[in-house]
């Protein structure tokens, strides 16, 4: 008996030495699986009211706090000789701003193929290990990444890489990979939910090279849209504060120096390409709560493969509901998992995994917030009735979701049909339209005009789309649409369905 306890002694002595000597091996190999102190966790934010009075030093307090934890970020890139004065898909309303962009090696006589673009923009430190959050088009395509710091020499520069980055918030995170030999400051956060018109803000940044830049306004407004890719929107701070090209990135602050945004583009015009008093900043919780993905440098988020837009007012009747809660489905993905669960153009989805859907974005939100491979039961309202289907959410990928859609959109052949009470012209699709728009069949009508501010106008109708339903009756030619759409009364709704890049869409016009 005293032999058989020594055997089971030393045996649990060996495999107590053998699990340690392992764990030192991989402790020092770096294979030890890290602790759950060491995984990433979105860092703590303030939601105590914001009370106190504002005083002559307020601000001067604020910036005097904060300031040594905000960056300045030089990037290079190298892009195709083109015209970079527009970062915003081309339109001369919104302008991503970078700063001053200067191309490098060029010289006299015919541009080069490539050339280096330098830009500059503003960051700010969130962990004293040197993680900096900036805006994803700062740093989007960068080669080369330097920082500056606060109270430093202009010339003293650490050098950084991209840990993650997400266009939807237009949100990136990067780290150091050179450290000063002093300890970092960093942020803190506040709640940008708490934030509302006439609150005061400050924005901290880098407008045009000039290093770390104070100015003050108020919030101006919430939840403006802002698109942040074709078809997907986010929603922005608005605020007056003074915000400029390589402010971007930089953080927009409560009383108390805490973030609340991050401030992302300005609004413009024609004339003047600097601030007139309307930028716009992505919400501090909204990013915050992205961190910790940031961090695994890949942002998992649900989609179930529709585009939806809001209700019209004219048309709650129509549908049978109640009220403009809900969102309409435009069109459905082909293989997508809406296509899969049966929905289709011109459902009204009213509820998504037992929660009521108010409007759109709150839809698009509850989506991208479900883990991907969920299933959830889809309350949808289809022909007046309700009906409930279950719908398995699949994983964006926005990157496939934005790739080469169809832009055949014009047309030489002459139109057949003028709708009136509508602002569309109407055609026939012929062989040769068939063939540029990719259809599969030659039935419907080819809308090759749109009367600018008409209904058909603010309804987002474009030429090349091709109408094949009016209602519930399917239309094979122009003459038909026009027949169908003539019955809708004036101040009725018409309810569209339209072949658009090869994908049939649900469109609501209201005639006059």
């Amino acid at each position: 008996m005293s032999n058989r306890r020594n055997t089971w002694f030393y045996a649990l002595l060996i495999a107590m030495t053998s699990a340690t000597a392992a764990l030192v091996i991989a402790s020092r190999l770096g294979l030890a699986p890290e602790s759950s102190a060491q995984t990433a966790v979105a860092p703590p934010m303030n939601s105590a009211p914001l009370t106190g009075p504002l005083t002559a030093n307020t601000f001067r307090d604020v910036a005097k706090t904060v300031m040594p934890a905000v960056v300045n970020i030089r990037t290079e890139s190298r892009q195709r000789a083109q015209d970079l004065s527009e970062f915003f898909g081309g339109s001369d309303l919104f302008d991503r701003f970078f700063g001053q962009q200067e191309p490098r090696g060029g010289g006299g006589g015919a541009r080069p193929r490539e050339q280096v673009v330098q830009a500059a923009g503003t960051g700010f430190i969130i962990d004293k290990a040197g993680f900096i959050l900036t805006n994803n088009h700062v740093v989007e395509g960068a080669n080369k990444i330097k920082v500056s710091l606060y109270g430093e020499d202009d010339d003293q520069e650490y050098d950084a890489k991209v840990i993650g980055r997400d266009p939807l918030t237009d949100s990136a995170l990067i780290e150091l990979t050179q450290k000063p030999d002093h300890t970092l400051p960093e942020v803190k956060f506040g709640d940008s939910a708490q934030m509302q018109p006439g609150d005061w803000v400050m924005a901290i940044g880098n407008p045009f090279g000039l290093a770390h830049t104070v100015s003050v306004g108020v919030i101006s407004a919430l939840e403006r849209p802002f698109a942040v890719a074709e078809g997907r929107s986010a929603q922005v701070l608005q605020t007056d504060a003074a915000i400029n090209p390589g402010n971007s990135g930089g953080p927009l602050l409560n009383l108390r120096g805490e973030v609340i945004g991050i401030n992302t583009a300005i609004y413009t015009d024609a004339r003047q390409q600097g601030n007139i008093g309307i930028g716009f900043a992505i919400p501090s919780n909204t990013v915050r709560e992205l961190l910790p993905q940031l961090r695994t440098g890949k942002i998992v988020r649900g989609r179930i493969g529709v585009s939806v837009g809001a209700i019209a007012r004219e048309a709650v009747d129509e549908f049978g509901l109640k009220d403009r809660k809900g969102a309409v489905v435009q069109s459905v993905t082909p293989d997508s998992a809406a296509s899969k669960a049966g929905l289709e153009p011109g459902d009204v989805i009213i509820g998504f995994n037992g929660k009521p859907v108010t409007s759109r974005d709150e839809l698009v939100r509850m989506v991208v917030n479900t883990r991907p491979g969920t299933t959830v039961p889809l309350r949808i309202v289809r022909d007046r009735q309700e009906r409930t289907v279950n719908i398995t959410v699949d994983e964006l990928d926005l990157e496939s979701e934005t790739t080469a859609r169809n832009s055949g959109r014009d047309t030489d052949d002459p139109a057949q049909e003028t709708s009136s009470g509508f602002g569309i012209t109407l055609q026939n699709v012929t062989p040769e339209l068939a063939r540029r728009l990719r259809l599969e069949n030659r039935r419907g009508a080819v809308v090759t005009e749109v009367e600018q501010g008409s209904p058909a106008a603010r309804a987002s109708l474009q030429p090349g789309d091709v109408i094949v339903r009016v209602g519930r009756q399917p239309v094979e030619s122009a003459a038909e649409a026009q027949r169908e759409l003539a019955r809708i009364p004036s101040g009725g709704t018409a309810f569209l369905r339209v072949i658009r890049g090869g994908q049939e869409t649900f469109v609501t016009v209201t005639k006059e």
